[in-house]
């Protein structure tokens, strides 16, 4: 009887290394929020649309994760702190992780028109966090989405992706060549040591580039008073005549 939840929570062991204990882990918000969920989703189901919004809402209250109760989710899902945001068709494979912040959310809301219209995720994807996954798409299996992602097409299967955002656009993810990185977005050098303590080199760097603005700031200024100062001579009214 207890054999799928013991197997589930070493699942998410097996993925975070903070709990001490399965009982720990049965405190976790996604935990709970998956639990309430398959209520929420039985009762769905069921044509029992109002109990499975109330779950719902008491899951949302008590988590902060809104999982609609018609979005279908495999095994072993595992939602790592919290903050998200499911949609009703979304459709989760087994083996999902998804960091804090992610939204699987519908394309144009405002139309009022039903049917797919959020994504698929396969077995094994790991989505980092912040990102959104938006629209009917599908993200293949053992995909990669990194954090801060705007996802608006399809992630082939094995790719390991990095959003971009221009303003308020939504631009398609483009494929990164770097590791995979859940809670941030990557850079090229990053400002931080391993142990999270600030580079020296870093610092060194940004004390470098103020000074050079510094300095830069000066020369300009300099130019500037060198070219009022024929002007100002030449003012007739500083000069004490007029016309």
């Amino acid at each position: 009887m207890f054999e799928p939840l013991i197997s589930y929570l070493d699942s998410v062991r097996a993925r975070d290394p903070a709990p001490r204990s399965r009982w720990e882990i049965l405190l976790y918000p996604g935990v709970l929020a998956l639990g309430l969920h398959r209520v929420a989703h039985w009762l769905f189901q069921a044509r029992m649309y109002f109990l499975a919004r109330f779950v719902n809402h008491f899951s949302r209250a008590l988590t902060a994760i809104d999982i609609h109760p018609g979005a279908t989710i495999g095994k072993n899902f595992f939602i790592d702190h919290g903050f998200t945001v499911i949609g009703e068709t979304a459709e989760i494979g087994d083996n999902v992780t998804i960091y804090q912040c992610v939204t699987l959310g519908g394309s144009n809301p405002t139309n009022g028109k039903g049917g797919k219209r959020h994504p698929t995720l396969c077995d094994n994807v790991i989505i980092g966090s912040g990102a959104q996954i938006i629209g009917p798409i599908v993200v293949g299996e053992r995909a990669r989405v990194g954090a801060n992602a705007v996802v608006t097409d399809d992630v082939p299967a094995g790719a390991t992706m990095v959003g971009l955002k221009a303003r308020s656009t939504l631009v398609p993810a483009e494929e990164w060549i770097k590791e995979f990185i859940p809670y941030g977005t990557p850079c090229d050098d990053p400002p931080c040591d391993d142990q999270g303590r600030p580079r020296r080199d870093c610092v060194e760097k940004l004390e470098a580039e103020i000074a050079t603005l510094r300095e830069d700031m000066a020369v300009m200024k300099a130019m500037l008073a060198e070219q009022r100062a024929p002007a100002d001579a030449e003012s007739p009214l500083k000069n004490g005549t007029s016309d």
